[in-house]
This record gives structure tokens, C-alpha cells and sequence, in this order.
């Protein structure tokens, strides 16, 4: 048979024109970044007037938290000067009041210890400001995990509810719930301060213990994690069954070992009211800092924040509740309170 034809010859033409680059390839540009703080800063103003985000906005927020959360450590390390801050439970107009009084972020690095929500009337502003503020200054706010930072308790207390009927679903509740997840379990300021929401545990005799603790979940019924957001100061000897049904109470000897097991100077707590603001124990070796005034709207009580300098200087600040004039009236008041 004859041979095949030559297969025909042809200029190569013009090289076909480059792909658009996929949208899911293309890194953020200055641009884009800095339309980002501008919309972050926008936030904050509006939080700031005590008026809430969109919900798909606070999805977001909640989101970017979580990128930033998720790379502290249980023992996150702080650097001084700090201003160390105790339970503020929704009371929103006494934030702004505790700013004013202690400066405002990012001039101040502030630590503040847990229950941000609950009881009062503005736990959903309250949460969605220091939340705003943590993702615009990451290195100038530390938010420590409570036992009000719980979908259990939260679900009693007021912010639950109050979620409810300010968007008219559950789904910021699940939001900020999901981001209590990742909360830091406690600080140590210049390795010589330790904070943490509530106290000790038996479980724990070391800083590296805590590290080890698995965060991300509900808080527990008991154990380690559970301790160090329940547990208080007792003038006892050793341990105690606490009242509060979880945690535990704890005596001076027990903060004696702990603080010379791991090289610390103090303990900074909160979690239980106190009607003067701060209140040391056990030779100064611990102090209960509050930081709600005239908590539930009803107690009497002042507020203080603890600053510490380059020396680690100690010097509380008090305040009194805002003024009424500077409040708004809140849609409704919160279910009653059963337990203080």
C-alpha cells in the first residue's frame, strides 16, 4: 500500500491568552486590608453607641476572632504596663465608664478576667465590643475565659434571651458561644502575675498542666478546666467543697505552694463580688479584683481595675456606676435573679 501523507505542516500561531486568576487564589491587598480595619472600626463606633451589628457582620467578627484566638496558648503571656480587669456582666454603660477611668484601647493593654456577659442589661454589646477590640488590637486585649462563658449557663442568665430578642433568632447566641470555645483559661503578666476568672484546682500544681488542658469545649461539669473558672479563696487550710456546686474552695497554704511551684508573685482573680472593688488575701499573695458597680443594678457595690506599671507596680483605680443620665432604658428588664 502507498505510504501515509505527510501529516501537514502549520505556523505556530499566537500563544493563547493567560486565565484570570481564580478569586479563591488572589491574596489580600493593602487595599483590601485596610478596608477591612476601616469596617472593623466602623463596628466599633456603632458597639460603642450601645447599638448592635448585623447579624451576618457579627458572623464574620466571630470568625476573624477565631483565627486570632486559636493561636494563644491556656497560659497566654502578657507584657507590662497592663490593667488588669475583673467580671463586668453585661452592665455596658459602666464599660465605657471603666475606659474613661482606666484609658481607652489601644493606649492601655487590658486583661480582662472572664464573665462578660449575663445579668446585666447589654451582654450582647458588651461581649460584641471587647470582642471588636480584641480582633482591631490583638496584642493589647486578652479576654480569659469565665464560667459565664458557657452555653449551659448563658442559657439561665440572661444572654441567651437576650440574643433571642435582639436578632430575633439564636444564631448570634451560637456565634459567641462557639467563640467561648477558644478563649484563653487564664494570663501570666511578665511571668509574675497569674490571672484567672476563679481560682486554683487540686488537679493542677503547674503553669505547664494548664497548657496541656484541652480548651476547646463546653466547660465542664468538674475537673481541671472547671476549677480554674469556679474555684475561690477561703480561710481555710487545703481544700473545701464549695458551695457554688462545681470548683472548689482553696486556702492560703494552697496559694503558697502553687505561687512558689511556679515562680509567681500573685494571684489575680475575680469572680465574687466585692463591695469595696478589690480585696487582697493570704499575706497579698491574692486579690479579688470586680469590676461591675452597683452589680444587678441593686448592690451598692464600687468597681476597681488593677494597673500595672514597667515595675510591676501595683495601683487600683475605683469607679462608681455611670450616671444615669448616660444610660440608656433597656428593652426589657432580664429574667430575676436568682443567685448573686
Amino acid at each position: 500500500p502507498p505510504p501515509p501523507p505527510p501529516p501537514l505542516l502549520r505556523k505556530p500561531g499566537p500563544p493563547p491568552p493567560p486565565l484570570p486568576p481564580s478569586p479563591l487564589l488572589l491574596l489580600p491587598t493593602c487595599s483590601s486590608s485596610s478596608a477591612a480595619m476601616s469596617d472593623l472600626d466602623a463596628h466599633i463606633e456603632t458597639l460603642k453607641q450601645c447599638k448592635i451589628i448585623p447579624e451576618d457582620e457579627v458572623k464574620t467578627l466571630c470568625e476573624k476572632a477565631k483565627e486570632i484566638l486559636m493561636e494563644e496558648q491556656n497560659v497566654h503571656h502578657v507584657a507590662i504596663p497592663a490593667t488588669v480587669v475583673g467580671d463586668i456582666h453585661g452592665q455596658f454603660y459602666d464599660l465605657l465608664e471603666l475606659f474613661d477611668v482606666g484609658g481607652q484601647v489601644p493606649s492601655v493593654n487590658y486583661v480582662f478576667m472572664g464573665d462578660f456577659v449575663d445579668r446585666g442589661y447589654y451582654s450582647v454589646e458588651t461581649f460584641l465590643l471587647l470582642l471588636a477590640l480584641k480582633v482591631r488590637y490583638p496584642k493589647r486585649v486578652t479576654l480569659i475565659r469565665g464560667n459565664h462563658e458557657s452555653r449551659q449557663i448563658t442559657q439561665v442568665y440572661g444572654f441567651y434571651d437576650e440574643c433571642l430578642r435582639k436578632y430575633g433568632s439564636v444564631n448570634v447566641w451560637r456565634y459567641c458561644t462557639e467563640i467561648f470555645d477558644y478563649l484563653s483559661l487564664s494570663s501570666l503578666i511578665e511571668n509574675k502575675i497569674f490571672c484567672v476568672h476563679g481560682g486554683l484546682s487540686p488537679s493542677i500544681n503547674t503553669l505547664d498542666q494548664i497548657r496541656v488542658i484541652d480548651r476547646k469545649q463546653e466547660v465542664p461539669h468538674d475537673g481541671a478546666m472547671c476549677d480554674l473558672m469556679w474555684s475561690d479563696p477561703e480561710d481555710i487550710d487545703g481544700w473545701g467543697l464549695s458551695p457554688r456546686g462545681a470548683g472548689y474552695l482553696f486556702g492560703g497554704d494552697v496559694v503558697a505552694q502553687f505561687n512558689s511551684t511556679n515562680a509567681v508573685e500573685l494571684i489575680a482573680r475575680a469572680h465574687q463580688l466585692v463591695m469595696e472593688g478589690y480585696k487582697h488575701m493570704f499575706n497579698d499573695t491574692l486579690v479579688t479584683v470586680w469590676s461591675a458597680p452597683n452589680y444587678c443594678y441593686r448592690c451598692g457595690n464600687v468597681a476597681a481595675i488593677l494597673e500595672l506599671d514597667e515595675h510591676l507596680t501595683k495601683n487600683f483605680k475605683i469607679f462608681e456606676a455611670a450616671p444615669q443620665e448616660a444610660r440608656g432604658v433597656p428593652a426589657k428588664k432580664p429574667a430575676p435573679d436568682y443567685f448573686l
